[in-house]
């Protein structure tokens, strides 16, 4: 053996020490030289130095007459396989810098390491190894769900068991013999988790029609707040009636004094594109409302204005365009505002005493808070005064404007969005504030219907949260008979799932979160890699 260092590597020159090779077909041990050749490999680096192995590997005759190889090359045991270019520990170590960050980044990580490999080299390996390897064993207990590629666009499946919390396999698509397919080439699953998907009730009674299906109960619980929104959407003429009677919080202006027309507000860009995006959606529920009266089916519609089929459905039952307007979230200051206005209204118009004093009450906001909040109240202050010197001005020019019955100054008012009314509808109303209350009783009583389909909801909420002590068949025969009606007519179709469900442990929850990673690896790669290496990073880190 012979050392060569130089400032860009370290060469070693050497050669087997053995003096025969046994033959690969037929295992004779052969001492008859045929010939030499050199054998090039990398191996692990040594003082940041890449180091590369030069042997001088030999070529021996078979002594065996019978055997047809007539020559053959002897093999270097765990050192190397054949026809690599690395030895296999500075193989396993570049396969794990691939598994860990992929095909560009490893490759980076490789060259600053002294062990260089081209991205297509890691990316390579990866998938070798995937294709080679063993299968895991198939589980008892397996989870399917699903996981985007693009969303709204292109999905996979993963395939988890939840009894070692693992994924067992990834599938290119969600389609039901996808998932049959595989099942069929892995019997032995007794429990499927998955969530309500068709396909994949359909691939799993397909695949292994012997295995108990479980419903996953928070997809449960989430199908049934949808039901509770789009019940909400049906009545939302209702609640614009209930929201409309609210007590005026606002003090009646006075009968003698005018108030002029505010000037139009100007609207901001993100007020503009909300409205021209709502000014397209009504105009796509207007083409859709026009196809479903000249007789149109929904699956027509859908394919017509290139939207889905529930989305379709939804916006024709719900009579318009949905306006998507979210509720205001609570700020940092709202608890603060008794305190904020009672001192301003005392005098005190300094926005650093006035942080100090809350924060003596608790108060953990930035100074630059309250100074915006006094900001704004002084610009409020200050229109109002101008306002009023106006609305002065033209009472004693004579000018009278137009004023309702109730007097000016009401205010026209917006029912909660249907999410926030679904929520409303489902709380418990003793918990609810006075105004929210009112809001809810009015409803109920501008929809009498509403009521009963609450009460029963309530009961099958509390049945899947595994607080009643109901059962499925009773509550689900009671769902019938209320405007819930097509949503119990679903769960009876996957009844034996439902209360599954409620009978065993088993959920998806661990495949939500083998989903996470997933996105996680997929997004480190840029998008540049496709199913193969997604795979296989996926189930060798597993």
């Amino acid at each position: 053996m012979q050392v060569l260092p130089t400032p860009e590597r370290i060469t070693i020159l050497t050669q087997p020490l053995s003096a025969a090779a046994a033959c690969p077909d037929c295992g004779t041990m052969s001492s008859h030289l045929h010939s030499r050749y050199e054998r090039i490999l990398g191996d692990l680096p040594w003082q940041g130095r890449p180091v590369v192995l030069r042997i001088q590997a030999r070529r021996f005759r078979c002594s065996c007459p019978a055997c047809p190889r007539q020559t053959f090359a002897e093999q270097l045991g765990d050192v190397a396989a054949a026809w690599v270019r690395r030895t296999g520990r500075l193989g396993a170590l570049q396969h794990h810098l691939g598994l860990a960050l992929g095909g560009r980044a490893g490759a980076r990580l490789a060259e600053r390491l002294s062990m260089p490999a081209s991205p297509d080299t890691l990316r390579r390996m990866l998938v070798r190894q995937a294709c080679g390897g063993a299968d895991p064993p198939t589980p008892r207990v397996l989870a399917i769900d699903d996981w985007a590629w693009r969303r709204g666009h292109r999905y996979g499946t993963v395939l988890v068991d939840l009894e070692r919390n693992r994924v067992v396999d990834l599938l290119p698509d969600r389609q039901a013999d996808t998932l049959a397919a595989w099942l069929r080439g892995h019997p032995g699953v007794e429990v499927i988790a998955r969530d309500r998907a068709g396909a994949y009730a359909d691939g799993a009674r397909q695949g292994a029609p012997d295995a108990k299906q479980v419903t996953d109960r928070w997809h449960l619980l989430r199908n049934l707040g949808t039901a509770m929104q789009a019940l909400a959407d049906r009545h939302s003429a209702a609640a614009r009636r209930a929201a409309q009677h609210a007590p005026d919080e606002q003090p009646p202006a006075r009968a003698h004094v005018s108030v002029p027309t505010p000037a139009p507000h100007k609207a901001t860009a993100a007020e503009r594109a909300s409205q021209a995006s709502l000014a397209r959606r009504q105009a796509r529920y207007e083409e859709a409302a026009r196809l479903r009266a000249d007789g149109v089916s929904i699956s027509r519609i859908a394919v017509l204005l290139e939207a889905e089929r529930k989305t379709v459905r939804r916006w024709l039952r719900l009579g318009h365009a949905p306006s998507w307007a979210k509720p205001r979230r609570g700020g940092v200051l709202d608890a603060c505002v008794a305190h904020l206005d009672r001192r301003w209204t005392e005098g005190c118009r300094n926005a650093t005493q006035l942080w100090h004093e809350l924060a003596g009450l608790g108060f953990t906001g930035r100074p630059t808070t309250v100074r915006a909040w006094a900001g704004r109240r002084r610009k409020d202050e200050l229109a109002e005064t101008r306002s009023s010197a106006k609305c002065g001005a033209f009472a004693r020019c004579g000018w009278d404007g137009d004023t309702d019955e109730a007097g000016a100054g009401r205010v026209a008012r917006q029912p909660p969005p249907a999410r926030r009314i679904a929520r409303l509808l489902m709380a418990d109303t003793d918990a609810l504030p006075e105004a929210e209350r009112g809001f809810v009783a009015r409803l109920l009583a501008e929809a009498p219907g509403l009521a009963d389909a609450i009460a029963i909801a309530k009961r099958l909420n509390l049945l899947l949260r595994r607080k009643g002590q109901e059962s499925l068949g009773k509550v689900l025969e009671d769902v019938a008979a209320t405007q819930l009606a097509e949503f119990a007519a679903s769960l009876r179709r996957d009844l034996a799932a439902v209360q599954a469900a409620l009978d065993t442990p088993w959920t998806t929850s661990p495949a939500e979160g083998q989903i996470n990673r997933i996105k996680t690896i997929k997004r480190s790669m840029y998008g540049r890699a496709g199913f193969a290496l997604l795979r296989a990073r996926v189930l060798q880190a597993a």
